[in-house]
Formats: C-alpha cells, structure tokens, sequence
C-alpha cells in the first residue's frame, strides 16, 4: 500500500507527528486505538472522516517505520 499519499506531516499540527490526510487524527492514535482492542468498525464509527484504507496506511506506515529503525540498528551494530 502507498500510504504516502495518506499520511502526512505538517509542522504546525499535532506537534509535526504523522496525521492522516491532513487531518488532526495522528497515526498514533489509530494504532493505540487497535492496541488497545478497538476494532476498525469501531474506529471508523467513532472517527467518521476516516476510511478502512486510512486505518491500513497506518499499520503500513508504522510496519516501514519499525523495519526502517531494525535496518539502522542493524547497521549500527556491524
């Protein structure tokens, strides 16, 4: 999934942390949602601006950005 089309960073919202589509809702938040057992049809009831493919930019977001963070250890390690 592309989500750089969906996840966007503005300096001067939220702090500069990663919203979706401009919106004040952060990637954090949607993930701490799932974490905490919410479910996408919860979200999305709760969250009506957003979109099941909202919800995966996310996880795809934070999946490149944990292989990203295992790559720069790695090679800091070596």
């Amino acid at each position: 999934m592309e989500y750089q089309k969906l996840i966007t960073i503005e300096p001067g919202k939220r702090g500069g942390k990663p919203c979706i589509r401009g919106l004040r809702i952060t990637v954090y938040d949607v993930l701490e949602y799932l974490a905490s057992g919410m479910k996408e049809e919860e979200i999305l009831e709760d969250f009506p601006d957003l979109t099941v493919e909202d919800i995966r930019a996310c996880l795809t977001f934070a999946a490149d950005r944990e292989r990203h963070s295992i790559m720069i250890q790695h090679e800091t390690a070596v």
